[in-house]
């Protein structure tokens, strides 16, 4: 769940610190820059931090149950990850990313849904294994995953971030429940973020967002990739597509990563594709899948059998799909009832 207190608020925007670790992470292209590059980057850092105030209050709750007048049985849903995971930055449960999901997979399944948002504000890949802790006691069907910001503006390293992502995933799926990570998003479209840091940045988070694609994948999840989806509509509108801390994105701006990630949601609820349904042109090795991916936002990318067999000469088969976006407008969303009212599944 999101902390409540500003020391969490306070550990998700990025630190000088922080800033300070890319900019020597980067030490071979500063060295070739010369010492001048090295300092414009550092400046560019200090100038992110002071451009970045702490957020004046955490995320709204919304736990609770969606669409409860539904007869099916109900559906399980829970939200991990970081602040993007949690809806920091908006300041009504009903514009949060897991509310809007949920109120999409109640209305595409015919299904009530019960959500359970344990993101935490400032979370690491690493920090979020307390979160899978807490999940499974709920015994979730779906999980929706948002989480790589903050391993990119640590630097905690690459190779921990996905293996602890990957541990995750594989503990949800052995519980049975369905995954969807929503891989790290460019940072590089932040608008406190100036170049040159902003490159360096965007590189790193690319980087990520493939190496998150193979792990989760080889684990048993699927993802999409959200890449510089939110950028190009930042650029144009920034005072509309971000939140007042310019970091975080606004409820519209929510609201169009929601709209990305539900059909795939939706799908994984639904099961796997028939291999014979599968267009040969779609399939191609998992790490050929990640690359392409990271190229076009809204990709998604699952595991699938070719003859019958997982793995081909270049590793893990994998299916990319760019599936039909449903607009999902927070106005429309509903407040969520008492979670008691209804009967476990």
């Amino acid at each position: 769940m999101a902390e409540s207190t500003s020391a969490g608020a306070a550990r998700e925007r990025p630190r000088i610190a922080d800033w300070t670790r890319i900019a020597i992470y980067g030490g071979g292209m500063i060295t070739a820059a010369g010492i001048a590059a090295a300092g414009v980057i550092l400046g560019q850092a200090e100038a992110a931090r002071r451009t970045i105030p702490i957020a004046e209050a955490p995320p709204p709750r919304a736990d609770g149950v969606y669409g409860g007048s539904r007869k099916a049985s109900v559906l399980r849903l829970v939200v991990l990850g970081d602040s993007s995971a949690a809806g920091f930055g908006v300041h009504r449960g009903r514009q949060t990313p897991g509310a809007l999901v949920a109120t999409g997979l109640s209305r595409r399944l015919d299904r009530p849904v019960e959500l359970r948002n344990l993101a935490v504000v400032g979370a690491t890949s690493a920090r979020m294994l307390h979160q899978v802790d807490e999940a499974l006691e709920f015994s979730p069907h779906l999980a929706m995953i948002l989480i790589g910001a903050n391993d990119v503006t640590h630097r905690a390293g690459q190779a921990a971030a996905v293996r602890h992502l990957a541990d995750s995933v594989r503990r949800l799926r052995t519980a049975g429940c369905h995954v969807v990570v929503g891989t790290c998003p460019d940072l590089g479209a932040v608008q406190p973020i100036r170049p040159p840091l902003r490159w360096l940045v965007r590189g790193w988070s690319r980087q990520l967002a493939a190496a998150q694609t193979v792990a989760v994948v080889e684990a048993g999840g699927r993802t999409v990739s959200l890449g510089n989806l939110l950028g190009p509509t930042f650029a144009a509108q920034p005072h509309r597509m971000f939140a007042r801390d310019r970091f975080h994105p606004s409820a519209e701006g929510y609201a169009l990563a929601a709209s990305v990630l539900l059909p795939t949601m939706v799908a994984a609820m639904k099961g796997p594709i028939a291999t014979a349904q599968i267009a040969p042109e779609k399939v191609s090795s998992l790490p050929q899948a990640a690359a392409e991916a990271v190229r076009h936002a809204g990709t998604e990318v699952s595991g699938v059998q070719v003859a019958g067999r997982e793995r081909g000469p270049a590793g893990r088969w994998a299916q990319l799909r760019r599936r039909v976006w449903e607009a999902v407008r927070p106005a429309e969303v509903p407040s969520a009832v008492d979670a008691n009212s209804l009967e476990r599944a």
